[in-house]
């Protein structure tokens, strides 16, 4: 509306600005969808916003990529603001063991699918000991025991899939990560990582924005690394040559094996004497250690009914033992963030 003259005459009409919405999307535990539904496909130029509660924008469509990629940027960052300040909140309720590293809105791909229909919007949070995986976003205290999931930190494994671009507009918009395809590509997606669990099993995951990408990678870094110097040691119960064995990695003193039944100690080494290992992909494995007395090096063979949990409990301990003596080490091994850009 026109501003209002500076000296109106009393019988004139006073005109007032104001908005008029539409459409109210709140931001908070919002989610984005660049996707065209149903398919791999990116929008060109185009994206929806969709809120907690499911109320969506509908597609909204710029006409060039940079007018996309400004309010992609803008509405991201705000979603992202708001979800700290969530994580502020929720961290005020628990103890300092217990605290929210991270948490966001990701798709999963779901098993046994095989083509286009094959993503399902989940909320994932990294809390304290565990790695949650929800349907819906926890806004309580009492949500958090209604996770689909709850894996403990030190027995899951990160790893990048897939770090390539789409060759659509989004290459300027300064926000995704430009490398060519030199990871493994199962889809046409790209930003996706896998979070390995117990038993040989594993969740897939895409996130809409390579910077996602890059904190997620950072996060789960620093939450196991957090876990592990909180838990100190991890116990398991083994076996070889029919003997009940109990396997011990420590931060401080590396691996311990003892009998279950005497608690004498059979063997131990520390994590520097650890020269390499290989497994059957079942049950058994076997380490290579080098005696530091004679050099030579000891190979000890053991079976564990979750292998994959063990092996990632040792990869967790080593990378926190190796991350604690270099700060460095965490940035230097990330690989989403060697490959961020900017102006």
């Amino acid at each position: 509306a026109p501003s209002s003259p500076s000296s109106p005459i009393a019988n004139e009409p006073k005109y007032e600005k104001r908005w008029l919405d539409t459409l109210s999307v709140p931001l908070s535990m919002a989610r984005i969808s660049r996707y065209k539904a149903g398919t791999d496909k990116l929008r060109s130029n185009a994206f929806e916003v969709l809120a907690l509660d499911g109320v969506s924008t509908g597609i909204l469509q710029f006409y060039t990529a940079q007018e996309s990629a400004d309010w992609l940027r803008a509405i991201s960052t705000n979603i992202s603001d708001l979800t700290l300040q969530n994580m502020k909140m929720a961290n005020k309720c628990c103890s300092p063991s217990d605290q929210v590293i991270h948490m966001g809105w990701v798709n999963e791909r779901l098993e046994g699918t095989d083509s286009s229909q094959l993503y399902k919007f989940k909320f994932l949070a990294l809390k304290g000991s565990s790695f949650y995986i929800f349907s819906t976003p926890p806004v309580s205290t009492l949500d958090w025991v209604r996770a689909e999931k709850i894996y403990n930190l030190c027995e899951v494994l990160f790893k990048i899939h897939k770090l390539w671009f789409a060759d659509d507009c989004w290459l300027q918009a300064n926000l995704y990560l430009g490398i060519h395809q030199d990871f493994d590509l199962e889809d046409q997606r790209p930003y996706c990582f896998s979070v390995m669990v117990g038993h040989g099993k594993s969740h897939y995951f895409n996130v809409e924005l390579g910077s996602e990408l890059a904190v997620w990678e950072k996060s789960f870094q620093r939450a196991i690394f957090l876990e592990v110097q909180r838990t100190g040691s991890k116990t398991y119960m083994c076996s070889w040559q029919g003997d009940t064995l109990c396997f011990t990695v420590d931060f401080a003193l590396g691996f311990t094996c003892f009998d279950s039944k005497t608690k004498n100690v059979l063997w131990r080494f520390k994590f520097s004497q650890l020269k390499g290992s290989s497994d059957d992909g079942k049950t058994r494995v076997k380490l290579l250690f080098q005696n530091l007395d004679t050099k030579q090096i000891e190979t000890k063979e053991l079976e564990f009914q979750d292998l994959t949990a063990v092996l990632h409990c040792i990869h967790s301990f080593i990378a926190a033992k190796v991350a604690s003596v270099d700060p460095v080490f965490i940035d230097s091994q990330s690989i989403a963030r060697k490959y961020m850009y900017s102006n």
